[in-house]
């Protein structure tokens, strides 16, 4: 017979033994071959092995390496909106000293940005091509030393100078932002990848906030001041990514530019209706946001408000700051939630077309037109997060550079020609600016509400 028994115990035996095979009608020759083993097994290791990992010192240091990583990331769109928007309150200044014209100054701002765009998918291909961080180091070098030259320019009265220094500062540019993003989906998944994203545009959104506060407070030193503490920032940004990012190894060699080219393709025709449906409301959102600060900045100084220099500065900051605010929360909460996701999409623009069309009859009652430009700054705040969780994640890491390039060199063109377009909408009549842009965030709205429809979760 079969002999077993099991205590209940820490210690489990468990005791197989071969049964008289005579009992069963056989030979007894069998005898010799029948065997005993007895197995012991503990319930004490396990629980010892997930003691030991809940009081390891490293359980909790994942979350804090995280928090550092999340403020690297930010420090590069961060570096990116300083370098730019932080000349905007010295450009009047700018073009008395050098003896320029209106649009020559304004090429200062523009040429960074065209630059840029034209750029950026080649940066994006080599980030695919070679590494992230092989990309973006360089990239805030060239970005931080062109600032310096941008500023002797100045200081030599040389417009040649600066403005060669601006249009290879935006080349820098050019593989900072976008390529962060890309790095940013390789490095998380889920929830934390929508909060990363979503932190970046926040981080992107303060820096207009405080670009043109800074901007003014620097020029009270030397009007030139901010073209030599810009590179301070760069240097900052470059040893948070060197020390305190870590990018993942990759798995697979690059792959030779014509199959690359061939993955690109077969992305598009595939998804090609709502990236490029994306791809529109991204860079529309940026146009307006920036084209409504550019005719904000010039009422004000105007009769009867009269507000100018840093007192400016802040009150340009208030619809910048319900746009930060809502991005941040916005990627905290969406969490790769498509359902979510399409909601806040729609909200967003859906705002952003009722603040706008609104601002077609009130736009000259300070406080009010301010409080509608901060809900059309909100509905911009949820729409962006969005996008870019849904952009990020639409592909796999060997061609997710590429394309979230191509999104931000959109981006980039949005902010490009926002500012010199409403300018000649604002010499038409103020009326015409906001029925055109409330008619293109229309348009927006129904591209994004009919062809971008994710699942209910995002990849």
């Amino acid at each position: 017979m079969c002999i077993s028994d099991c205590s209940g115990g820490n210690l489990i035996p468990v005791i197989d033994c071969a049964c008289y095979k005579e009992e069963f009608g056989l030979s007894a020759t069998t005898k010799s071959k029948r065997k005993l083993s007895v197995t012991f097994t503990s319930d004490m290791t396990s629980q010892a092995t997930s003691e030991k990992a809940k009081s390891s010192p490293n359980a909790g240091g994942g979350r804090k390496n995280k928090v550092w990583e999340y403020i690297a990331l930010s420090t590069v769109p961060l570096v990116l909106v300083l370098g730019n928007s932080m000349l905007v309150p010295i450009l009047p200044t700018l073009r008395r000293e050098l003896g320029i014209s209106q649009f020559q100054s304004s090429l200062v701002i523009s040429l960074f940005s065209v630059s840029a765009a034209l750029i950026i998918p080649i940066a994006g291909y080599l980030s695919d091509r070679f590494s992230r961080k092989a990309v973006m180091i360089p990239s805030l070098i060239v970005y931080g030393g062109a600032g310096i030259l941008a500023g002797f320019g100045a200081v030599w009265d040389s417009y040649g100078v600066l403005i060669g220094a601006r249009a290879l500062q935006g080349i820098g540019a050019a593989g900072t932002a976008p390529i962060a993003m890309a790095l940013v989906g390789d490095l998380y998944k889920d929830g934390q990848e929508s909060q990363a994203l979503g932190l970046i545009e926040a981080a992107n959104g303060s820096g207009k906030v405080i670009s043109p506060i800074l901007g003014s407070l620097l020029a009270i030193i030397v009007w030139y001041a901010a073209f030599f503490a810009f590179p301070a920032f760069c240097v900052l940004s470059l040893l948070a990514i060197l020390f305190l990012i870590k990018e993942p190894k990759r798995k697979e060699p690059p792959k030779p530019l014509k199959q690359y080219i061939q993955s690109i393709r077969r992305i598009f025709a595939k998804d090609g209706r709502w990236l490029i449906a994306s791809f529109f409301g991204g860079s529309l959102a940026l146009f307006i946001l920036f084209g409504v600060l550019f005719f904000l900045s010039d009422i004000l100084e105007q009769p009867p408000y009269t507000i100018e220099g840093v007192r400016k500065g802040f009150v340009l900051a208030i619809p910048l700051f319900g746009m930060v605010t809502t991005a941040y929360i916005t990627g905290t909460v969406i969490r790769k939630n498509g359902v979510l996701i399409r909601w806040l999409m729609n909200i967003g623009l859906s705002l952003m077309v009722v603040s706008l069309a609104l601002a077609i009859w009130f736009n000259t009652n300070l406080y009010l037109f301010i409080g509608l430009l901060t809900v059309s700054s909100i509905g911009t705040g949820l729409l962006l997060p969005c996008l870019n969780t849904m952009i990020t994640g639409a592909v796999e890491k060997a061609e997710r550079g590429m394309i979230t390039s191509l999104y931000s060199s959109l981006r980039f063109f949005g902010v490009a020609f926002g500012p010199p377009l409403f300018g000649w909408l604002m010499g038409i009549s103020h009326r015409t600016v906001f029925i055109t842009v409330s008619a293109l965030s229309l348009i927006a709205l129904c591209l994004i509400f009919f062809m971008v429809k994710p699942g209910k979760q995002v990849q």
